[in-house]
């Protein structure tokens, strides 16, 4: 779920936000529609970070030509407007993580603005390292890749997202220019994952 950072920001005060932004808010967290009665006076808007689905208001893993591609017939096949997306960098470069690396996030950016009719090109994203070891440098390579999509796309800075940051470095993450954080744990508590039984 994403909301304002205005929201958050009244459990966790920041002393310095990015000012002039609207930065929001992403959980990972998936609710498909339902709202939780805590949260049924705020304006939600579903953003989604796992794998691609077509029916929400953005999609934050686009990570190569073939989903883009896959979710811009979808989106043309329901008669929807176009999906915002982001297109998602592996800015750390684990072998786990998703993301196109850096040095293909101008051309994948290309071919979503200018080949995927149904898509709006949105912004970028990425997800640190676990241990936020490289947390700071992760930030920066997303800032650079956003410099080299809008130049090369001819658009400004403003008209390109930056989602980084999660419960664990968010406030590093707004410092150094993010305008959507991900931070379901810090308002919703940890995942609860199944136990598996033993053999």
């Amino acid at each position: 779920m994403t909301m304002e950072v205005q929201f958050e920001k009244s459990f966790y005060p920041i002393s310095s936000w990015n000012q002039g932004s609207q930065p929001y808010l992403a959980s990972i967290l998936f609710c498909q529609g339902r709202r939780t009665t805590s949260l049924s006076d705020i304006d939600l808007f579903a953003h989604f970070c796992a794998a691609a689905v077509p029916n929400l208001a953005m999609v934050e893993s686009v990570d190569d030509e073939k989903i883009a591609n896959r979710l811009d017939r979808v989106v043309a096949s329901i008669g929807r407007k176009p999906l915002r997306v982001l297109v998602q960098v592996n800015t750390s470069g684990e072998e786990s993580k998703s993301g196109v690396d850096p040095s293909g996030c101008v051309e994948l950016a290309k071919h979503v603005k200018l080949g995927c009719p149904n898509l709006e090109f949105s912004g970028l994203m990425t997800i640190g390292m676990l241990d936020y070891t490289s947390t700071p440098e992760n930030f920066k390579t997303l800032s650079r890749c956003r410099t080299e999509v809008c130049q090369a796309l001819g658009i400004t800075e403003e008209q390109c997202e930056l989602s980084m940051g999660m419960s664990a470095d968010f406030e590093l993450a707004i410092e150094m220019g993010s305008t959507n954080v991900r931070i379901g744990s810090t308002i919703f508590g940890p995942r609860e994952y199944p136990k598996k039984e033993a053999n």
